[in-house]
């Protein structure tokens, strides 16, 4: 028997992630690599697990997810966001747990532009009357 894949797109800053949910023991792999190996720190594999620990479905399936673009930080948000757009596929009514939580938000902030006579996005050069 086929076993059943959702496959959802998640995004933050620049980072683009792809998800697919399997039915199986909770093992999660990202770009082909082990979950603890591409996030070394705590805090980010903390962020990835969290619609999973929410909907207390952490051992009931199997994360593969390709992410590109970014940073770790935005590649663990983007990483969340499609873990938690693939379990609505799974199951809709985990929408309010999920919405509450605002894990189905598409985080929209971005680095501002460095802007063209300036010192970057905010930073001026001094003013100077003489």
């Amino acid at each position: 028997m086929a076993k059943e894949t959702h496959i959802a797109t998640g995004r933050r800053k620049c980072s683009v992630a792809r998800v697919r949910l399997l039915d199986g023991s909770g093992n999660i792999s990202i770009n082909k690599r082990a979950f603890e190996e591409f996030f070394p720190r705590e805090t980010l594999r903390n962020i990835v697990l969290q619609p999973l620990v929410l909907t207390e479905l952490k051992d009931k399936y199997n994360v593969f997810a390709n992410v590109n673009g970014g940073g770790m930080s935005g590649q663990a948000g983007a990483i969340r966001h499609g873990i938690s757009r693939a379990l609505l596929h799974l199951d809709p009514e985990l929408r309010p747990v999920l919405k509450k939580a605002g894990f189905l938000t598409r985080d929209p902030r971005m680095v501002e532009r460095k802007k063209f006579g300036q010192k970057g996005a905010r930073k001026r050069f001094q003013f100077s009357k003489r």
